[in-house]
């Protein structure tokens, strides 16, 4: 049993001799009076919680088919926090927190896949939480502030700061790691005043260049409202399936609507409500944000390759994505760097770039503190290559789950790429040190994940000169 700030809890030991604690709340539930506010601290509780449970899920649609669904009936105290620990009557453990991605509209805590269990074995305590996704999350409401799952991110980390100890943790030695909307909120975090001496390492795989202006999330706002009323009142099953119906009838593929959201398909991203968020990553960065955080930033070779695959090879269009999304002529110097590139092969070398590739190389360009970069390069399936999501179970090391097994074909190697990045994660959160050289601007060294990781100068060199010219602004 532990004491902390709300009570005592209590969890559950295994056989490896890690114990987890599930579904400690850190806020109130979201909703009713507190609806689209910033998070509330939890009541105290009498008697011993068995934290034995996740916490439900936040209100979302299934990520694709045959994904898990949220159930409304399993309640709204959704802001809840786990953790695992191998010493929880210890102290002094290196703490690690996860901030899951899912496109800003998706995602939780309790995926198996998101399982700490394998991490903190090896002598760290794991935490993950959930936050607020979709216009829950990230939607504009008048009168309430913008990114309140940011918000939510905060005050899980401030809760980490305040009882990470009990639990063998020491919170001066605290590593946040995230991949795709996750990577994004930790590059934001970075460039928010507010989130100044939560964490002092930071892991970001796979940082998406996708933040909004208000008066961008305006716009999405005005659609929903057309179609639902009020939203305040809006049942939560309601709000989410407008939502889902505006980014997936209406915006995905209407690029003479939405602009560059017609090839992304999302409804919602970040705001650059110079509040919360006072300005882009890359911005702030470059004025001296997150100096004192040390940084991990990479990517996949094959970013955008399984959503290509899944989609049974459909695209919208060479010629108009390069026209809305890419540089100017960004396609005469892609073509001079690959003289033999096909249209296809093109087309997801682009919007690979464009959405992850590039914004996580301009951040490692950006930031003025101690940086290292890394792309995975590990291709074991055919179909999906090097591609995003692949390096999820290769840092958890829960290579048996079914998405692990999918993305990798059942590679006889996946044990060996979830140890290397294991180790590279764990050192880090241990000594600051992943194993190889630090990453300066202009030589962009980069540690390359595959069977033999090497270590090489700008991979990527053609891609980032292009978007080196532009970066990525907040779409208006």
């Amino acid at each position: 049993m532990i004491k902390i700030d709300g009570g005592r809890v209590t969890g559950t030991t295994g056989q490896d001799g890690v114990t987890v604690f599930k579904g400690i709340p850190f806020a109130k539930a979201p909703f009713g009076p507190l609806r689209f506010a910033p998070p509330v601290p939890p009541d105290p509780w009498d008697g011993v919680l068995a934290a034995d449970r996740f916490g439900p899920r936040p209100p979302q649609a299934p990520m694709m088919p045959g994904a898990p669904s949220w159930n409304p009936d399993d309640g709204l105290d959704i802001l809840t926090v786990n953790v695992w620990t191998p010493d929880a009557g210890g102290s002094g453990l290196p703490v690690m927190v996860w901030i899951y991605g899912g496109a800003f509209r998706f995602g939780s805590a309790d995926l198996p896949l998101h399982d700490g269990g394998r991490l903190a074995g090896q002598g760290v305590v794991v935490v993950t939480f959930n936050y607020r996704v979709g216009f829950e999350g990230f939607g504009h409401v008048p009168g309430a502030p913008d990114n309140r799952a940011f918000l939510d991110q905060v005050a899980a980390l401030r809760w980490v700061q305040e009882n990470i100890a009990a639990f063998g943790g020491d919170p001066g030695r605290v590593t946040v790691f995230g991949q795709s909307a996750g990577a994004v909120s930790i590059a934001s975090l970075l460039a928010m005043p507010m989130a100044d001496g939560l964490f002092g390492r930071a892991i970001a795989q796979s940082v998406c260049g996708i933040y909004f202006t208000p008066a961008h999330a305006e716009r999405v706002t005005r659609e929903i409202s057309g179609r639902i009323g009020s939203l305040r009142d809006s049942a939560p099953e309601e709000l989410v399936a407008v939502s889902e119906a505006i980014a997936n009838k209406d915006i995905t593929g209407n690029s003479a609507k939405w602009g560059p959201m017609g090839f992304a398909g999302l409804a919602f991203a970040p705001v650059v409500d110079g509040e919360v968020l006072p300005d882009t990553p890359w911005n702030a960065l470059a004025a001296g944000a997150g100096r004192d955080v040390d940084l991990i930033v990479g990517y996949t070779r094959d970013e955008y390759q399984m959503v290509h695959a899944m989609s049974g090879g459909w695209s919208a269009g060479l010629a108009p994505a390069m026209d809305v999304l890419a540089p100017s002529g960004a396609e005469s110097s892609y073509r001079a760097a690959h003289p033999d590139i096909s249209d296809d092969d093109l087309y997801v070398r682009l919007m690979s770039d464009w959405m992850f590739r590039m914004p996580s190389a301009l951040l490692a360009d950006a930031h003025t503190g101690t940086t290292y970069a890394y792309e995975l390069t590990w291709a074991p399936s055919p179909t999906f290559k090097a591609c995003h999501m692949l390096d999820v179970p290769l840092t958890f090391g829960n290579v048996s789950d079914q998405m692990a097994t999918m993305l990798s074909g059942g590679s006889p190697d996946l044990p060996n790429l979830s140890e290397q990045f294991r180790t590279a994660w764990l050192g880090f959160a241990t000594t600051g040190d992943p194993g190889w050289p630090r990453y300066e601007a202009g030589v962009a060294t980069t540690h390359l994940f595959d069977v033999t990781p090497s270590d090489v100068d700008d991979p990527e060199a053609a891609s980032h000169a292009i978007w080196s010219k532009t970066g990525f602004p907040a779409i208006a």
